[in-house]
């Protein structure tokens, strides 16, 4: 879409920001952007558009790409939403319409055990699907746990923040935002400026409900985030899994409410979901991914050789600021090392910040 046709869209949410329910009314009377802005009072009308101006040059200077809704790109499972966002903001090769898409949250506070479901579950899905996209909300936790699993097996992953593209927050998470730039993206309703402010995150859990087909709730605790994409997922008649735990932990105790409620059907794996969706599963081999140092050595830089030789021989791992200390007192460096190690299958992180090679 011509930029003169998405600027309208972009002055329209902000002359309606606080009250999108309005917004998506004077749209749909009026038929579009352009039409509804010839008849709207003026008083607002001025600074919004000066606005959208800046904002669209900003967006073309960085290679953003705009939906809107009356762009046939727009992601159609969004679309059907009662509360859709009037302009998505994308970034990288962000395709939210083709294939299958899997919404995968949970707690921030993930354990070892939630982190290793969801990497079995977007890896079988992977392996099973001859096209998936998995998407989340690129948190700490479990969300950040999918992304990387959807990085490590080739999988294309959505990362939907709760701010403007012109930042990354966690900042902790740029080496993931990057690499999904060149599979998947990052995809927003908020334009550049907007601070990743506490109401923007439950606003953005409908964005990450409503791209999916099927919503999995991994680790839970009783009440936070994903029980509040649950919800929504509900609402959008999605179809919403959650992962089963003990009664006495604490991190299961959302899901297990879920699937107790018949929210949510209880799954232990990717078969379970598949069959569920009635999706059909192609025929292919099953490779495993390699874990063990041999072979991988040589792709290694000098300091995360170093790092490699360290954390062998630490059975039971090593914290990230011992690691730092023993390579030279660069952490950033080292964090962003560690991160490419993981994807690799060659380290895992532990909470606390420890460390542990994958033997």
């Amino acid at each position: 879409m011509a930029t003169t046709e998405y600027i309208y869209d972009i002055a329209l949410s902000l002359l309606y920001r606080n009250s999108l329910r309005k917004a998506l009314q004077v749209l749909d009377h009026y038929g579009s952007a352009r039409e509804a802005w010839r008849h709207l009072d003026a008083a607002e009308m001025k600074s919004c558009m000066e606005r959208a101006e800046r904002e669209a040059e900003w967006l073309e200077s960085h290679g953003i790409r705009v939906f809107t809704l009356a762009d046939e790109d727009y992601p159609y499972r969004l679309r059907q939403c009662p509360d859709r966002p009037l302009v998505l903001y994308a970034k990288g090769h962000v395709r939210p319409s083709e294939g299958h898409i899997v919404s995968i949250v949970g707690t921030r506070r993930a354990t070892e055990r939630g982190r290793e479901w969801t990497n079995a579950l977007v890896r079988d899905l992977g392996q099973q699907l001859d096209q998936v996209t998995i998407v989340s909300g690129g948190a700490y936790g479990i969300d950040i746990a999918a992304h990387r699993a959807a990085l490590q097996y080739g999988l294309p992953t959505i990362i939907v923040p709760a701010h403007g593209l012109d930042r990354i927050y966690p900042a902790q998470h740029r080496p993931e935002a990057v690499a999904a730039l060149e599979h998947g993206g990052l995809l927003t309703e908020y334009m550049s400026q907007t601070e990743p402010l506490a109401p923007n995150f439950v606003r953005r859990n409908r964005i990450v409900a409503g791209l999916a087909d099927a919503v999995v709730v991994v680790e839970s605790r009783d009440k936070g985030g994903s029980l509040i994409t649950a919800r929504m997922a509900r609402d959008y008649d999605r179809e919403l899994f959650a992962f089963p735990g003990r009664p006495t932990d604490e991190n299961a105790q959302g899901c297990n409410r879920l699937i107790a409620s018949h929210e949510a059907q209880l799954i232990t794996c990717a078969d379970d979901l598949i069959q569920s969706m009635s999706w059909t599963t192609r025929q292919t081999v099953h490779r495993p991914v390699q874990t063990q140092m041999t072979g991988l050595m040589a792709e290694l830089t000098e300091r995360q050789t170093r790092l490699a030789q360290l954390l062998q021989e630490a059975e039971d791992g090593i914290h990230i600021n011992l690691l730092v200390m023993e390579t030279g007192g660069d952490y950033a460096a080292v964090a962003s090392d560690l991160v490419l190690m993981e994807m690799q299958s060659l380290v895992r992180s532990l909470p606390g910040g420890i460390y542990r090679l994958v033997r």
